[in-house]
C-alpha cells in the first residue's frame, strides 16, 4: 500500500517506570490493532530493556489522528509527561516502494 503511513517510536521511560510504561502499552495493543486504519501496531524493547520501540502502519494520517484521539491512547500519553526520561521520539515514514 503504497500511501500507507509508518510510524517509528523510541520510548525512554526513567528506570522506575519502565514496566509502567511498557504495560500501559501493552494494554492498549489489541484496541489499537482493532481500529479501523491500524495494520500494524508491535512493541519492542531494546536488548538492555531500557527503551521501547513502537513500529506502527496505519492507511492514512487520519486514522492515525483518529488513534491518538482515543481516550486509552490520551491516557498513555498522560503517564508519559511523567514516566518518561526524555520526550518520545517519533519519526513517521511513507514508503518508497
Amino acid at each position: 500500500m503504497l500511501n500507507s503511513l509508518f510510524i517509528f517510536a523510541e520510548i525512554t521511560p526513567k528506570p522506575e517506570h519502565y514496566k509502567d510504561a511498557q504495560q500501559a502499552i501493552i494494554g492498549i495493543l489489541e484496541r489499537t490493532r482493532a481500529e479501523a486504519g491500524c495494520l500494524v501496531f508491535d512493541l519492542f524493547q531494546s536488548p538492555d530493556q531500557d527503551t521501547l520501540y513502537l513500529y506502527e502502519k496505519w492507511t492514512d494520517q487520519n486514522a492515525l489522528d483518529q488513534h491518538h484521539a482515543q481516550p486509552y491512547t490520551a491516557a498513555v500519553f498522560k503517564s508519559y509527561q511523567t514516566w518518561l526520561a526524555k520526550p518520545p521520539r517519533i519519526l513517521p515514514m511513507n514508503s518508497v516502494t
